[in-house]
């Protein structure tokens, strides 16, 4: 599995990191130009992401934004359905309407600060990346 985190927190970029690397190979942007970069990377070098964690609050692009420019690349390039890259809001937001903004724009999950384990384990789960025993 190939995870992109973008996080422009050095200690929460560094947290999501060691605790998703259990689950597969981790990347990180500090922003959402650089991951919105590396996103298009990888796809085009055909080894794209299966999950993004996105941060709502950013430098530079937003979470939310980051978010549509994602999608907008994944209907131009064709990818609809299943087929799409899983990506998860983090954040300390804990208003609704960024919720609901971000769930409109087709994400999979919201992840709020401060980041658990278990929050992350569930959420794994979840999205049917890890199987439930």
């Amino acid at each position: 599995m190939r995870i992109l985190i973008a996080e422009d927190d050095y200690a929460s970029r560094r947290l999501l990191k060691k605790m998703m690397n259990q689950f597969g190979r981790c990347h990180t942007a500090v922003n959402g130009v650089e991951a919105l970069e590396e996103f298009r990377e990888a796809f085009q070098e055909n080894v794209p992401y299966d999950l993004v964690l996105v941060d709502i609050m950013m430098p530079e692009m937003d979470g939310q934004q980051l978010l549509k420019e994602i999608r907008e690349y994944e209907k131009k390039a064709g990818i609809k359905g299943l087929d799409t890259v899983k990506i998860v809001m983090v954040t300390a937001l804990r208003d609704v309407d960024n919720i609901k903004q971000a769930f409109l724009e087709q994400c999979e999950a919201y992840l709020p600060k401060p980041i658990e384990r278990t929050r992350v384990l569930e959420m794994m789960k979840d999205l049917g990346f890890v199987e439930d025993n």
